[in-house]
């Protein structure tokens, strides 16, 4: 077949959905969508609810962890489930995520102290990691590449319309109902989604499983050759049984948890310097160690080596580890400083950032009729460009203390900027591999996002928490610290608080400066590491 050019090198054919005849799109992208949906709300649901569960649980000291269990969970299982997915299929891991996530929600439901609520938020991450990328890999699955953005600009309307009702519908449910039901509302809405997946999602049987396949090695993957393996290099004969790799899986499990709660937890719930953080820093690296020499033995590993000898794969996990870093600015921040910078209430300034949302699917949208003319990487590089000039544009043009227009109009450019940065990076990882590393390769990129996310909060947070000391140190303020920066800008007679709004200011300006270097890090790894054509291939499964 013949198909049009995505830059020199960079083809892009026109192929039928994955498996036509056997799966029902329609009702597969709705369960999809409504999966997706399951894990975009909860945040921005549970948020609003955290008033009424803490005046009936208690626990305002342990409270973040309602946030920060789901995150590690959720994050550090992602590429577990990716290489899960490669093994034994799509369907039966999305299945059991949404059943996990059900479970967890329904626990959520019953949670009888602030302790169990954790441990059951815990669960719900379990089933969330599941479907963070596995959607995004059957999405891959079912669409030629040509299509691929139609199906990521829903994904993302849902993240988008998510982000704008999540406050809405918590605020509802704690206000005319009872908090229990931001989680029970998950139950008929993942219901629907899992008799879907059940009903309507059908796969072609895998390599290794019995089938008449032929064998498979790994080193002709990605290059055009028609061989295709998930094994990072091991050899599977036909009819060879598929190994799980559980010293792996648990390997990356432990490791990531380490990791990823001396970012969460440092300079929070103790100064970075204490003895837990150094010492999950110092775990975490033997962790890493430990990890790397287990996969490397492994005959199937969890996270394969080729995930970073490929050039375009590592360069995409960069870069876009680098988006996570830079969404910590805007996504943490901006409410902060539209509240108690501009003065605006909780409702306008949750607008002031969701406008983002709403430009960031549009350009998405849109972004395939401009890298099938000029490539993935170069359309990367213009999006994650102008995105560096617009996060420039925060700190040094803004006014003090500005109209709520202003930052809005910033948000808007930077949603539309994103948009055009993120999807061509996902889309042609997905069409560089082979059908079985493609749930591999997207847990990699997905991974590779949130635990920027998890650097940045971190990184970010420090940052901003210096600023504001030391610009209430300079006010002279005997009473100011940073416990007392809230009930202050709440004072409402004038002039009590303006050098803590000039303080707020000046540290989300730079805030953001540190996400415009996030930005740049990006463009340098996508001009100097990506490939300047990406190696698209078609699979087996679309022929």
């Amino acid at each position: 077949m013949s198909g049009g050019h995505a830059g020199a090198g960079e083809t892009v054919r026109k192929t039928p959905s994955a498996h036509p005849g056997t799966t029902r799109r329609g009702p597969v992208v709705a369960a999809l969508m409504l999966g997706m949906a399951l894990a975009a709300l909860d945040g921005t649901v549970v948020s609003t609810a955290v008033p009424q569960i803490v005046g009936e649980l208690g626990g305002f000291s342990v409270f973040s962890w309602l946030f920060s269990g789901y995150l590690l969970a959720a994050t550090v299982t992602i590429p577990v489930y990716g290489k899960l997915s490669d093994t034994f299929g799509r369907k039966p891991v999305l299945i059991t995520g949404i059943v996990l996530f059900l479970v967890g929600s329904l626990l959520c439901g019953t949670a009888w102290s602030m302790t169990s609520l954790i441990a059951f938020r815990v669960v719900q991450g379990l089933g969330g990691g599941a479907l963070q990328g596995t959607v995004q890999t059957i999405a891959a699955d079912l669409y030629p590449l040509d299509e691929r953005p139609k199906i990521q600009a829903k994904l993302s309307t849902v993240w988008a319309v998510s982000a704008v009702a999540g406050p809405a519908i918590g605020g509802l449910l704690t206000t005319y109902a009872d908090w229990r039901w931001i989680f029970l509302i998950n139950l008929p809405v993942g219901a629907v989604a899992l008799w879907l997946v059940a009903r309507h999602l059908n796969e072609p049987a895998r390599a290794g499983t019995g089938d008449a396949s032929r064998t498979e090695t790994a080193e002709g993957a990605g290059t055009g050759t028609g061989c295709r393996a998930g094994t990072g290099g091991a050899v599977r004969e036909r009819g060879t049984p598929p190994r799980v790799d559980w010293p792996g899986a648990l390997a990356v499990f432990v490791t990531g948890s380490l990791l990823l709660t001396a970012l969460v937890q440092g300079g929070v719930a103790w100064p970075w310097l204490s003895a837990p953080s150094i010492t999950l820093l110092v775990c975490s690296a033997a962790g890493v160690a430990a990890t790397v020499l287990i996969e490397r033995r492994a005959a199937e590993p969890v996270i394969p080596g080729w995930v970073w000898r490929r050039r375009t794969i590592a360069a995409v996990n960069l870069a876009l580890g680098a988006l996570g870093l830079l969404m910590v600015a805007p996504a943490v921040f901006l409410p902060t400083y539209a509240q108690s910078v501009l003065g605006l209430g909780p409702v306008a300034a949750g607008f002031v950032l969701s406008v983002m949302t709403l430009s960031w699917p549009v350009s998405a949208a849109y972004a395939n009729r401009l890298y099938t003319r000029i490539g993935f990487r170069n359309t990367a590089v213009i999006g994650i460009g102008a995105a560096l000039l617009i996060l420039l544009a925060f700190p040094l043009l803004l006014p003090y203390p500005g109209q709520a227009w202003q930052p809005a109009l910033v948000m808007l450019l930077l949603g539309a900027a994103l948009g055009i940065f993120q999807l061509p990076l996902i889309v042609s990882v997905q069409s560089t591999v082979p059908w079985a590393e493609r749930g591999t390769a997207t847990a990699s990129v997905l991974f590779c996002r949130q635990v920027g996310q998890s650097v940045g909060a971190a990184l970010f947070g420090a940052l901003a928490n210096t600023v504001l000391a030391s610009r209430i140190h300079d006010s002279g303020d005997p009473d100011g610290d940073l416990d007392t920066v809230a009930r202050s800008l709440a004072d409402a007679r004038p002039g009590t608080s303006e050098h803590l709004r000039q303080a707020v200011d000046a540290a989300v300006d730079y805030v953001f400066l540190g996400a415009a270097g996030a930005a740049a890090l990006a463009l340098v790894v996508l001009v100097l590491l990506a490939p300047r054509t990406f190696p698209v291939r078609t699979d087996p499964h679309d022929d």
